[in-house]
């Protein structure tokens, strides 16, 4: 069985960068980045605000080579929280959904006929798995809690830093590429859907969750900080009037997220959502309107009355009226 040296496939990093003046966070550190970008390092977001004990546990993801794992409820941003420092970093990042359908072959790979010289001859493809472990790729799982049993244990075998891809079929042994990493988001913590919010979720066998050597819990920002975002991404509310909007729209997605945790909503509001209800807002100049094209009708039918009780209580307005009061509607389209 042959081994392979992949170490000249891709470059590793050529510079570093404050940790304190990149991210804002109070601290001695600098990490390895790379000075040049690719088609592959995600685009930079410069109103991201990044959550410290999160950050700095990606960063170490980064730096060290850890295998890091960030848990939290849908939509608050822990893919993009990943990508975001990969985007400071100029780190090559890839995301992968591992849902049902990803399958054993999709990560490692298969026999695909091609043409050469003018004949058909069978050859080994890479999957994504073999082909990012031999570039400067940051790869991402998400769902991870919901990938099946055969995909995940081919995912074991590369949770040590040092580990090595063994590929059966093709008598072949791969080494990490040094600037390879390795990083998980999930709804839980590998112990199952224990709170009957997120089916389809499964108990990641405890052997495999040793190996992520660290593991982060990304909660939804505060209110403060969410408002903060929303305006920064709608600044046609700057204004006393908007400001006041955009924190009763937040206060409303507070009220979702509670309701969902109660087992109330089958839905729940992201800051995504709130920055697309406010956008919306702009283009149908209907706040009520905005909101039932934006997130009511994602729900479930039988939900709506609280989320009218909600909006009522939170905007003092009857929703179904003000959503339905389009004659006096001036589109927007800049």
């Amino acid at each position: 069985m042959k081994t392979q040296d992949t170490s000249d496939i891709a470059p590793v990093p050529d510079s570093e960068v404050s940790v304190r003046e990149v991210f804002g966070i109070d601290i001695d550190m600098k990490v390895p980045a790379f000075s040049s970008t690719t088609d592959l390092v995600p685009e930079f977001d410069a109103d991201y605000l990044f959550n410290p004990s999160t950050t700095l546990a990606i960063l170490a993801g980064f730096a060290t080579d850890r295998r890091v794992l960030v848990s939290g409820f849908h939509g608050t941003g822990k893919s993009t929280h990943i990508e975001q420092v990969a985007a400071r970093l100029n780190w090559p990042c890839l995301r992968i959904n591992l849902d049902s359908h990803v399958s054993r072959i999709d990560l490692i790979g298969k026999d695909a006929i091609v043409l050469e010289d003018g004949k058909q001859v069978t050859e080994f493809q890479d999957g994504i798995l073999p082909w990012a472990y031999q570039r400067n790729v940051a790869l991402v799982f998400d769902e991870y809690d919901a990938g099946r049993p055969d995909v995940m244990f081919v995912i074991q075998r590369v949770l040590e830093s040092a580990g090595r891809l063994t590929l059966l079929d093709q008598s072949r042994v791969i080494t990490p590429h040094p600037s390879f990493r390795l990083f998980a988001t999930a709804n839980t913590v590998g112990l199952g859907d224990t709170t009957g919010l997120y089916h389809g979720t499964q108990q990641i066998n405890q052997a495999q969750m040793d190996r992520w050597s660290i593991t982060t819990v990304l909660n939804y920002l505060d209110h403060a900080k969410e408002t903060e975002i929303v305006l920064a991404k709608n600044p046609h509310f700057d204004t006393e009037e908007g400001r006041e909007t955009v924190a009763r729209m937040v206060t409303m997605a507070d009220l979702t997220r509670s309701a969902f945790r109660n087992g109330d909503l089958s839905t729940v509001m992201s800051p995504r959502t709130v920055i697309t209800w406010a956008q919306n807002t702009k283009f149908f100049s209907n706040q009520a309107l905005a909101f039932e094209l934006t997130f009511l009708n994602k729900c479930d039918p039988v939900e709506r009355d609280l989320l009218e009780e909600l909006y009522q209580r939170v905007f003092d307005r009857d929703l179904s009226a003000d959503a339905a009061d389009i004659g006096s509607m001036q589109i927007n389209q800049s």
